[in-house]
Protein backbone atom coordinates (compact mmCIF):
# COMPACT_ATOMS: atom_id res chain seq x y z
CA UNK A 1 0.00 0.00 0.00
CA UNK A 2 2.61 2.30 0.69
CA UNK A 3 4.36 2.33 -2.36
CA UNK A 4 0.87 2.66 -3.78
CA UNK A 5 0.32 5.61 -2.03
CA UNK A 6 3.90 7.33 -0.84
CA UNK A 7 3.98 9.04 2.31
CA UNK A 8 6.07 12.26 3.02
CA UNK A 9 4.96 12.79 6.59
CA UNK A 10 7.31 12.76 9.37
CA UNK A 11 4.81 10.06 11.45
CA UNK A 12 3.96 6.91 11.14
CA UNK A 13 3.24 2.90 12.32
CA UNK A 14 5.02 0.47 10.71
CA UNK A 15 2.67 -2.85 12.09
CA UNK A 16 1.98 -6.43 11.12
CA UNK A 17 -0.75 -8.12 13.18
CA UNK A 18 -2.68 -11.66 11.30
CA UNK A 19 -6.75 -10.92 11.97
CA UNK A 20 -8.11 -11.89 14.85
CA UNK A 21 -11.61 -10.79 14.21
CA UNK A 22 -13.03 -11.46 10.52
CA UNK A 23 -11.33 -12.80 7.89
CA UNK A 24 -7.67 -11.17 6.44
CA UNK A 25 -8.39 -8.77 4.05
CA UNK A 26 -7.55 -4.83 3.57
CA UNK A 27 -10.77 -3.67 5.65
CA UNK A 28 -9.24 -5.81 8.17
CA UNK A 29 -6.40 -4.78 8.08
CA UNK A 30 -4.33 -2.07 10.13
CA UNK A 31 -3.97 0.34 10.70
CA UNK A 32 -7.84 1.03 11.31
CA UNK A 33 -8.95 5.07 11.53
CA UNK A 34 -11.82 7.42 12.11
CA UNK A 35 -11.98 10.84 11.40
CA UNK A 36 -10.13 11.54 14.40
CA UNK A 37 -7.88 8.65 14.98
CA UNK A 38 -5.35 6.00 13.36
CA UNK A 39 -4.78 3.39 15.35
CA UNK A 40 -2.87 -0.50 14.99
CA UNK A 41 -2.73 -2.89 18.40
CA UNK A 42 -1.48 -6.06 19.46
CA UNK A 43 -3.55 -8.20 21.84
CA UNK A 44 -7.13 -9.20 21.93
CA UNK A 45 -10.01 -6.97 23.11
CA UNK A 46 -12.20 -9.31 24.84
CA UNK A 47 -15.48 -6.98 25.50
CA UNK A 48 -15.11 -5.72 21.81
CA UNK A 49 -18.52 -7.38 20.86
CA UNK A 50 -20.21 -5.15 24.00
CA UNK A 51 -18.50 -2.12 23.13
CA UNK A 52 -19.66 -2.30 19.60
CA UNK A 53 -22.97 -2.44 19.86
CA UNK A 54 -22.70 0.21 22.49
CA UNK A 55 -21.05 2.22 20.33
CA UNK A 56 -24.17 1.55 17.21
CA UNK A 57 -26.85 2.68 19.47
CA UNK A 58 -24.80 6.09 19.68
CA UNK A 59 -25.31 5.87 15.71
CA UNK A 60 -21.50 4.74 14.87
CA UNK A 61 -20.78 2.99 11.42
CA UNK A 62 -18.30 0.22 11.22
CA UNK A 63 -16.20 -1.31 8.12
CA UNK A 64 -15.02 -4.01 10.06
CA UNK A 65 -15.27 -7.14 12.20
CA UNK A 66 -12.02 -5.74 14.01
CA UNK A 67 -11.63 -5.43 17.38
CA UNK A 68 -9.39 -2.58 16.36
CA UNK A 69 -11.43 -0.94 14.85
CA UNK A 70 -13.63 -0.56 18.65
CA UNK A 71 -10.87 0.69 19.93
CA UNK A 72 -10.78 3.50 17.26
CA UNK A 73 -14.13 4.24 17.56
CA UNK A 74 -14.29 4.55 21.23
CA UNK A 75 -11.13 7.03 20.96
CA UNK A 76 -12.78 9.13 18.34
CA UNK A 77 -16.21 9.06 21.02
CA UNK A 78 -14.07 9.43 24.27
CA UNK A 79 -11.93 12.44 22.49
CA UNK A 80 -15.59 14.67 22.34
CA UNK A 81 -15.73 15.26 26.03
CA UNK A 82 -12.12 14.71 27.36
CA UNK A 83 -7.97 16.14 26.54
CA UNK A 84 -5.78 13.58 24.73
CA UNK A 85 -4.26 11.79 27.95
CA UNK A 86 -7.69 11.57 29.51
CA UNK A 87 -9.62 10.09 26.70
CA UNK A 88 -6.64 7.59 26.15
CA UNK A 89 -7.13 6.65 29.62
CA UNK A 90 -10.79 6.46 29.73
CA UNK A 91 -10.59 3.82 26.71
CA UNK A 92 -7.84 1.74 28.81
CA UNK A 93 -9.83 1.44 31.55
CA UNK A 94 -13.40 0.32 29.38
CA UNK A 95 -11.20 -2.14 27.30
CA UNK A 96 -10.94 -5.78 28.53
CA UNK A 97 -8.14 -7.50 27.58
CA UNK A 98 -4.20 -7.65 27.04
CA UNK A 99 -2.81 -5.27 24.45
CA UNK A 100 -0.33 -2.32 23.28
CA UNK A 101 -1.67 0.01 21.14
CA UNK A 102 0.32 2.48 18.64
CA UNK A 103 -1.87 5.92 18.07
CA UNK A 104 -1.69 8.97 15.56
CA UNK A 105 -3.99 11.76 16.00
CA UNK A 106 -5.07 13.64 13.10
CA UNK A 107 -5.48 16.97 15.29
CA UNK A 108 -2.31 16.21 16.86
CA UNK A 109 -0.10 15.61 13.83
CA UNK A 110 3.10 15.72 15.51
CA UNK A 111 3.11 12.55 17.70
CA UNK A 112 2.68 9.17 18.42
CA UNK A 113 0.80 7.68 21.18
CA UNK A 114 1.86 4.46 23.11
CA UNK A 115 -0.15 2.53 26.06
CA UNK A 116 -0.34 -0.94 27.15
CA UNK A 117 -2.01 -3.73 29.36
CA UNK A 118 -0.29 -7.39 29.39
CA UNK A 119 1.51 -6.76 26.26
CA UNK A 120 4.56 -5.58 25.93
CA UNK A 121 5.36 -2.28 24.61
CA UNK A 122 8.64 -0.50 24.88
CA UNK A 123 9.89 3.08 23.23
CA UNK A 124 13.29 3.51 21.56
CA UNK A 125 15.32 7.23 21.79
CA UNK A 126 17.21 8.25 18.66
CA UNK A 127 18.70 11.38 17.82
CA UNK A 128 15.97 13.66 16.82
CA UNK A 129 13.96 10.68 16.67
CA UNK A 130 11.67 7.99 18.95
CA UNK A 131 9.76 4.59 18.26
CA UNK A 132 7.50 2.42 19.46
CA UNK A 133 7.51 -1.20 19.36
CA UNK A 134 6.68 -4.44 20.93
CA UNK A 135 10.32 -5.18 22.50
CA UNK A 136 13.88 -4.45 22.48
CA UNK A 137 14.75 -6.72 19.55
CA UNK A 138 12.29 -4.84 17.55
CA UNK A 139 14.00 -1.43 18.19
CA UNK A 140 17.56 -3.20 18.46
CA UNK A 141 18.55 -2.19 15.13
CA UNK A 142 17.87 1.25 15.41
CA UNK A 143 18.88 2.59 19.25
CA UNK A 144 20.36 1.11 21.97
CA UNK A 145 18.55 3.13 24.81
CA UNK A 146 14.81 2.17 25.45
CA UNK A 147 12.38 2.34 28.04
CA UNK A 148 9.60 -0.47 29.03
CA UNK A 149 5.74 0.63 29.74
CA UNK A 150 4.26 -1.09 32.84
CA UNK A 151 0.45 -1.94 32.75
CA UNK A 152 -1.42 1.44 32.28
CA UNK A 153 1.22 3.36 31.19
CA UNK A 154 0.89 6.11 28.47
CA UNK A 155 3.12 7.23 26.56
CA UNK A 156 3.82 10.29 24.13
CA UNK A 157 5.96 10.45 21.40
CA UNK A 158 7.73 13.26 19.39
CA UNK A 159 10.52 13.33 17.60
CA UNK A 160 12.47 15.09 20.15
CA UNK A 161 10.74 14.26 23.49
CA UNK A 162 8.77 11.38 25.28
CA UNK A 163 6.37 11.96 27.60
CA UNK A 164 4.89 8.90 30.03
CA UNK A 165 1.86 9.01 31.94
CA UNK A 166 0.21 6.70 34.20
CA UNK A 167 -3.07 5.21 34.86
CA UNK A 168 -4.13 8.30 36.83
CA UNK A 169 -2.98 10.82 34.15
CA UNK A 170 -0.29 11.50 36.34
CA UNK A 171 2.81 12.60 34.42
CA UNK A 172 5.83 9.87 35.41
CA UNK A 173 9.64 9.27 34.82
CA UNK A 174 10.81 6.09 33.45
CA UNK A 175 14.19 4.33 33.45
CA UNK A 176 16.32 4.66 30.18
CA UNK A 177 17.96 1.27 30.03
CA UNK A 178 21.29 1.05 27.11
CA UNK A 179 20.70 -2.68 25.79
CA UNK A 180 23.87 -4.97 24.76
CA UNK A 181 26.05 -4.01 21.57
CA UNK A 182 25.77 -7.79 21.39
CA UNK A 183 23.83 -9.17 18.67
CA UNK A 184 23.36 -12.43 20.18
CA UNK A 185 21.73 -10.71 22.96
CA UNK A 186 17.74 -9.97 23.19
CA UNK A 187 16.70 -8.52 26.08
CA UNK A 188 13.05 -9.85 27.27
CA UNK A 189 12.65 -6.96 29.72
CA UNK A 190 10.12 -8.22 32.35
CA UNK A 191 9.72 -11.07 30.47
CA UNK A 192 12.12 -13.67 31.74
CA UNK A 193 12.59 -17.22 31.78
Amino acid sequence: MLFKNPSNGSLGIGHVRWATHGIPNQVNAHPHSSEEVSVVHNGIIENSNELKKDLEKKGYKFKSQTDTEVITILLTDFLKDFDLVDAINKTLKTLNGSFALGILFKKFNNIVVGARRGSPLAVGYGPEENYLGSDSYALKSMTNKITYLDDGDVCVLTNNKVDFYNSKNKKINKEVLILSNDKHTAEKGEYKD
